[in-house]
């Protein structure tokens, strides 16, 4: 399975962005698809997620801000980052969990790096 992220970008603080992350198959085989990011120094963290059902979790730091979604048809999840902030800034990972008992399948994209300028 290859997950493909978007290119981030140098934002402004206060702007907008969106990250799509594109499957190499049908993202209705995965229990949970999920948006991480790893700052400079620390470790990598859940910014979002999303189930198969189409339910959705924030971490503190994105709610009220972050939006994660997905397209079924084009087999992608996004991130819409809202009112980014420059503690936004690090690198962004797409994740697609499958869950096949016993075996918990963990599937990775490249990283994309987003920068949030003040």
């Amino acid at each position: 399975v290859q997950l493909q992220a978007s290119e981030g970008g140098l934002v402004q603080a206060g702007g907008s962005l969106r990250l799509s992350c594109a499957a190499s198959r049908s993202i209705f085989s995965f229990n949970v698809m999920a948006w991480y990011r790893q700052a400079p120094g620390k470790q990598r963290d859940v910014v979002a997620t999303i189930t198969s059902g189409g339910s959705t979790d924030y971490a503190d730091s994105g709610k009220g801000r972050f939006t994660i979604s997905r397209d079924n048809a084009k087999n992608t999840v996004y991130l819409r980052m809202n009112s980014v902030k420059p503690e936004d800034t690090a690198v962004y990972y797409c994740n697609a969990v499958q869950v096949v008992v016993p075996t918990v399948h963990n599937y990775w994209g490249q990283g994309t790096l987003v920068t949030v300028s003040s």
